[in-house]
């Protein structure tokens, strides 16, 4: 088992900054795979950052050059720094974790408001 827990959202103005924490706990050797997912009311969960095991990342084409992930191995803490903030960037953020087995994490999720 693998437990998230995330922190760091809030309200912030568009252009803004915030920065996303995800510490995970529990069974975190057999972890691949790190990201961070977003969703709205009525919409799919979709990626926004992803990292592996060996530091290669990706993002999402709307996030790309305002959005950093990074880890922190030695807290088992990923991070997402989110620049240049949009009101369309609004959303409920989740992290997640893959294992070796492919088996999906969650945490419980953190608000992301943007006003115009």
């Amino acid at each position: 088992q693998v437990q998230l827990v995330e922190s760091g959202g809030g309200l912030v103005q568009a252009g803004g900054s915030l920065r996303l924490s995800c510490a995970a706990s529990g069974s975190i050797n057999r972890i691949i795979a790190m990201g961070w997912y977003r969703q709205t009311p009525g919409k799919q969960r979709k990626l926004v950052a992803r990292i592996d095991s060996g530091g290669s990342t990706n993002y999402a084409d709307s996030v790309k050059g305002r959005f950093t992930i990074s880890r922190d191995d030695a807290e088992h803490t990923v991070y997402l720094q989110m620049n240049s903030l949009k009101p369309e960037d609004t959303a409920v953020y989740y992290c997640h974790a893959r294992n070796r087995l492919f088996y999906n994490y969650w945490g419980q999720g953190t608000q992301v408001t943007v006003s115009s």
